[in-house]
């Protein structure tokens, strides 16, 4: 392969002294795009909230006077759209790029559900175009003058969050976890990653961490109460907050309505966020 046409895959290449080797550049926004901040919503597992958790970081900055923007960067598993009641937008684009959706809060949100003419069609697809897809909407979309973007990862430590990590510049990551001892096993992955990348840790996020009792306030911690605690210490990064089974969380997003959340969920990170 010519170095002018080099796709940064050394290990497949046979040009041994292309001076691209190793180096992989930094994609760029549209022309029309700005973001002063990129933070990655990551976790070494799927099922643990992730989404739930950007969902509500975006809606506790735009209640904040923040202008944000979502990428839902997990291809096969996409759920901001039907989060933010947008599962029936589809992207339109002309000469000068791709649209996002927008809430009726001015929050824009982009996912690869908002580009099918079904929402409920899978992509099956390898993951080198599943990348390739995610870096088209960091790149492609318009969605001007942005404060921050919230990139929603799929779980795990494979293609997607090697490019994301790569090639777009990403300023921290929220860590997203479950009490149970399994799940944090695989986080501390994620965790790594991010230090082996680089990338800064804002801090985790412990989802599922209790179930407040209705009639007393009790927080009962169902699956106890030291693995986030432990992660967090171990790897010498904040807990910044937990997150409670809440069924009337689970509503608002099953009924594309979780911005009209006003509540205090969240408050420490969305304040590391704003700090940054």
């Amino acid at each position: 392969m010519s170095e002018e046409n080099c796709n940064h895959e050394c290990d497949s290449c046979g040009a041994e002294n292309c001076s691209s080797r190793g180096k992989i550049e930094k994609l760029k926004t549209h022309d029309l795009t700005t973001f002063k901040k990129i933070i990655a919503i990551i976790s070494g597992k799927g099922g643990v909230g992730k989404s739930l958790v950007t969902a509500l970081l975006a809606v506790g900055l735009v209640n904040q006077g923040h202008k944000v923007a979502i990428l839902d960067a997990d291809v096969t598993g996409p759920s901001m759209p039907e989060a933010f009641g947008l599962n029936g937008y589809q992207a339109v684009g002309d000469e000068n790029g791709i649209y996002p959706g927008k809430t009726k809060n001015g929050l824009e949100v982009i996912s690869a559900n908002n580009l099918l003419d079904n929402p409920t069609a899978p992509l099956v697809w390898r993951g080198p175009m599943i990348s390739q897809l995610v870096g088209q909407l960091y790149s492609q979309v318009v969605f001007g003058e942005m404060e921050f973007l919230l990139i929603d990862m799929p779980p795990g430590t494979g293609d997607v969050p090697l490019t994301v990590f790569q090639q777009i510049p990403i300023d921290g990551v929220v860590v997203v976890s479950s009490p149970q001892d399994l799940v944090s096993l695989v986080v501390e992955k994620s965790i790594n990653m991010a230090k082996m990348m680089d990338v800064k840790v804002l801090g985790l996020v412990e989802n599922m961490s209790y179930v407040l009792c209705p009639k007393c306030g009790e927080h009962i911690k169902v699956f106890g109460d030291k693995n986030a605690v432990e992660v967090a210490k171990k790897f010498e990064v904040a807990l910044l907050d937990e997150l409670p089974l809440d069924p009337a969380l689970a509503k608002l997003v099953d009924e594309g309505k979780i911005e009209s959340y006003k509540g205090p969920y969240l408050a420490n990170a969305i304040k590391a966020i704003e700090k940054m």
